[in-house]
């Protein structure tokens, strides 16, 4: 038997009733961190090193305070190790491998042995179960298929579940619209920014959205606002649930937001451990302070990944849904994204928050980055919404002007564009297009 391996469904924790005790948990965390800690020692050279070069060994992991110790994960570490080295099983032992785009450097390249997948599969399922989903729902899942992880992640842990799957992926929008109208699903799992096209498109072939048969919204992989929430809740009449994962730990189905209490996502404690770090200086922080939001994973068997960052800035709270489980706050950004214009930090998602607070404006927007002389300028492009008048955009292009600078602190030209115009995305969307450089 593999040194990691056991059962990996003794606890589902898909609601508050099953939801494993804090001294059960913290056992079995210690247990598997432990585990995990040797197995990467052991098998990949990459933390040997770093392990040696801090002078820490997995024997010195006696508590959980004692994590801390250990050297943190960065994505340049995965790239400078492309594609394998971070593999912690030979070769023979890999079921699958995802990657990264590689739009910004050397794609990120992950691997699962057949427990991986399992793994992945039963925490994707109960993410579902959380959101409202049960055996028999039928589950259109518009993320994208291929080396992205959304897709299949999303497929493997529907149909763990007992779900019927719609494997419709990204693209081919009015298509899309088609199988919603026909196939009757359930549940959509979709990115918000995609999410929004489609509505365009139902818009565009005079469907009403709010008719179909939804009643699920589970979005994720990239960071979005409660006004883009509501934004889509009004317009489709679902419940729009948040979802949380990223491919260097896992995929999706590292945390869920419960139906119930749309409070955020419970992170599932029992495979991860988070960490908040202050993006300086690297030091812990305390629960409920914003910073760098970090993960340990304790079951993974080819690819374990040890305190890695994951530049998305939110803050640890208390559990509700499942009070032993902590939840992750809204993201607000990545750290790596953070725009510094003029000496402000400013984030896309703050812009967004006030584009959608705009009865006149469309959510499609984005931001142009320029320089004159040597001070930064920023712009802001926004679709009007499709049955307002000119005037209306010249009056809303003048209320955004003066809630960015009241808001945010920082002066932006306002742009209003015509309708349709801006670039859509059938996966994760780039708002920002900086000339600067």
């Amino acid at each position: 038997m593999n040194q990691l391996e056991e059962p990996m469904t003794k606890y589902r924790t898909v609601d508050s009733a099953e939801c494993i005790n804090l001294g059960q948990l913290r056992e079995l965390q210690l247990q598997r961190l432990r585990r995990t800690l040797h197995h990467a020692y052991t098998n990949v050279p990459f933390y040997r090193h770093k392990f040696n070069e801090l002078g820490v060994h997995p024997d010195d992991c006696r508590s959980l305070d004692d994590l801390a110790k250990f050297p943190t994960t960065t994505k340049a570490d995965l790239r400078d190790n492309y594609p394998f080295g971070m593999f912690a099983v030979p070769q023979d032992q890999v079921r699958r491998i995802h990657a990264s785009s590689g739009t910004t450097g050397e794609p990120t390249v992950v691997g699962y042995t057949a427990n991986d997948i399992e793994t992945w599969s039963n925490l994707v399922a109960r993410c579902i179960t959380a959101a409202g989903g049960r055996a028999g729902h039928k589950i259109h899942i518009a993320y994208g298929y291929g080396l992205f992880t959304g897709g299949l992640g999303a497929h493997y842990g529907a149909e763990k579940l007992g779900c019927t799957v719609i494997p419709a992926s990204g693209g081919m929008t009015a298509r899309q619209v088609r199988i919603i109208k026909d196939f009757e699903p359930d549940i959509i799992m979709v990115t918000p920014s995609y999410m929004l096209t489609l509505l365009d498109e139902f818009d565009r072939q005079g469907l009403d959205a709010r008719e179909t048969s939804l009643s699920i919204g589970i979005l994720g992989a990239e960071p979005w606002t409660e006004e883009m929430r509501s934004e889509i809740e009004s317009r489709t009449g679902i419940d729009a649930l948040d979802t949380y994962g990223l491919s260097e730990v896992m995929g999706p189905g590292v945390a869920q937001e419960f139906r119930d209490t749309k409070d955020g996502p419970h992170i599932w404690e029992d495979h991860f451990i988070p960490e908040v770090l202050d993006p300086a200086t690297g030091a812990v922080l305390d629960d409920g302070v914003e910073g760098d939001l970090t993960f340990t994973s304790l079951t993974k068997e080819a690819f374990p990944v040890i305190r890695y960052r994951t530049r998305d800035l939110t803050t640890l709270l208390p559990g509700t849904a499942c009070e032993n489980f902590r939840r992750i706050a809204r993201v607000a950004g990545r750290s790596d994204d953070m725009i510094v214009l003029r000496g402000v930090n400013l984030f896309p998602t703050q812009i967004e928050e006030l584009v959608v607070r705009s009865s006149d404006l469309s959510p499609h927007f984005r931001l142009i980055l320029s320089k004159s002389g040597r001070l930064d300028r920023l712009a802001v492009e926004v679709e009007m919404r499709g049955d307002r008048t000119a005037e209306a955009g010249v009056r809303a292009a003048a209320e955004l002007e003066a809630s960015i600078k009241n808001s945010i602190g920082v002066s932006a030209a306002v742009a209003i564009v015509e309708s349709g115009s801006l670039p859509r995305s059938d996966g994760k969307i780039n708002r920002v297009v900086d000339q600067r450089r």
